[in-house]
């Protein structure tokens, strides 16, 4: 594990902020009843069900729908919990880690590019609220400045207080909205006459398998390379591998098959204005109160993670040790864009976290498995200014995920190892 001079000389404040320059000390880890609800809180997320609700009229049920939820969940998965392994052995977060991989002055990109997609579905978020009340509780889009200005706030007040608040809210939360997620699955289940009505439905077809694929794992790719930011706190690598697959394969699968499943079996209702919208779906299946309550839960346990992961890559950005002041800040942007109408670019925002940010975590995967597996270096030793080898192979993966065909978050991964491999061989021969 990595220790550093800076949790020497300042352990209250890196205490009180979560150490965010630092390693998290072995007192300060949690075991996997407190890891995995937070993670899974972090991935029930409105976005999910949305894009779940994009995917699903385009195919058939099974096994085609099935399929691509599964392999999909799968790649981000498995992606998010080799982080989750090496965040929780070495006790550093993917910023932290990044540093190694990019140069100290490269991973300042990282910095950036992580903390701006998180800030964006901040905002995203933040946008979504005032849109559903506008058309669940008729309250008018005039007052849409003061909905957005209000839960841009709200929803960030554990991600300020830390881990133990957004701890405690996952345990009461997940729970909650698993059971009504549930609860909504078989009424439509019921409503669509089950598995022979779902297989009778005709799938649009216009969406291709490479696409549906690249949503389904874009949607949270961004987070699952910064699940590091809450993995790193695992007792041991058991703990964080378990509890980043946990959330990210069957929490997160469960969120994509729910929003796919439900819109599938509403597409052709016309009492239903948005099939991809679960509480629409709510709405209709006589569950208004409960499709606001589980809106409002899914929505704060992941914007206060959202902002939490951008405090940690702006705190690091700066080398500040105030995370808590990077949560306000993040809030405000967060606020623009939302009044600036981020809302309506989901699906080229969702293909953009796609192709850029898994070769972020394949550079650092690789860095480890070839370079770390004894340790980090301590965070106070010089590092250089940049590690070419991590910035042309994250040029490089990036060019090819945007560019190639097929799985795009895949094709960016496996071409971030291989090039950072063949590039580390090349130019640092003696390292």
């Amino acid at each position: 594990m990595s220790i550093t001079s800076e949790e020497q000389l300042l352990p209250r404040s890196q205490q009180n902020e979560d150490y965010p320059l630092s390693a998290v000390p072995p007192e300060a880890r949690k075991s996997i009843w407190s890891l995995a609800p937070l993670l899974m809180g972090f991935t029930l997320y409105s976005g999910t069900l949305f894009a779940g609700g994009l995917v699903g009229p385009q195919f058939r049920f099974f096994p085609d729908l099935l399929g691509l939820i599964v392999v999909g969940n799968l790649i981000l998965g498995l992606y998010a919990a080799g982080l989750g392994y090496i965040a929780a052995k070495t006790g550093l977060s993917t910023v932290l880690m990044a540093r190694f991989s990019f140069g100290s002055v490269g991973s300042r990109w990282v910095d950036f590019i992580l903390g701006f997609t998180q800030v964006g579905w901040y905002a995203w978020g933040s946008a979504l609220i005032a849109d559903l009340l506008n058309k669940l509780l008729g309250v008018p889009e005039s007052f849409n400045w003061l909905t957005i200005l209000f839960f841009t706030y709200f929803f960030c007040i554990t991600a300020y207080m830390g881990y133990r608040a957004m701890d405690w809210l996952s345990r009461i939360a997940v729970p909650a909205m698993l059971i009504l997620m549930i609860w909504s699955l078989s009424i439509a289940s019921n409503d669509v006459g089950g598995f022979a009505g779902l297989q009778a439905i005709e799938p649009l077809q216009e969406l291709p398998v490479g696409a549906a694929l690249t949503i389904i794992v874009g949607t949270f790719v961004s987070g699952g390379t910064q699940a590091t930011n809450w993995s790193r706190f695992a007792n041991s690598g058991k703990t964080g591998l378990i509890s980043t697959l946990a959330a990210f394969f069957f929490a997160n699968g469960f969120l994509i098959f729910t929003g796919a499943f439900c819109a599938l079996v509403y597409s052709g209702d016309s009492a239903v204005a948005d099939s991809s919208d679960i509480v629409q779906v709510m709405v209709r299946q006589g569950l208004l109160f409960w499709g606001l309550v589980l809106l409002f839960l899914n929505m704060w346990t992941t914007q206060d993670n959202t902002m939490y992961a951008f405090s940690v890559a702006g705190a690091h950005m700066f080398r500040s040790n105030k995370r808590t002041l990077f949560v306000l800040g993040g809030a405000t942007v967060a606020l623009v864009l939302a009044w600036g109408g981020i809302y309506s670019m989901l699906i080229p925002f969702l293909i953009l976290l796609g192709t850029f940010i898994p070769p972020i975590g394949g550079i650092v995967m690789a860095d480890y498995g070839l370079h770390r597996r004894e340790g980090f270096p301590a965070l106070d030793i010089p590092q250089p200014a940049f590690n070419w080898a991590g910035i042309l192979a994250y040029i490089g993966a990036s060019a090819i995920a945007y560019y190639s065909p097929g799985i795009k978050p895949v094709n960016g991964i496996i071409a971030a190892v291989l090039l950072y491999w063949l590039l580390s061989k090349v130019l640092y021969s003696r390292r």
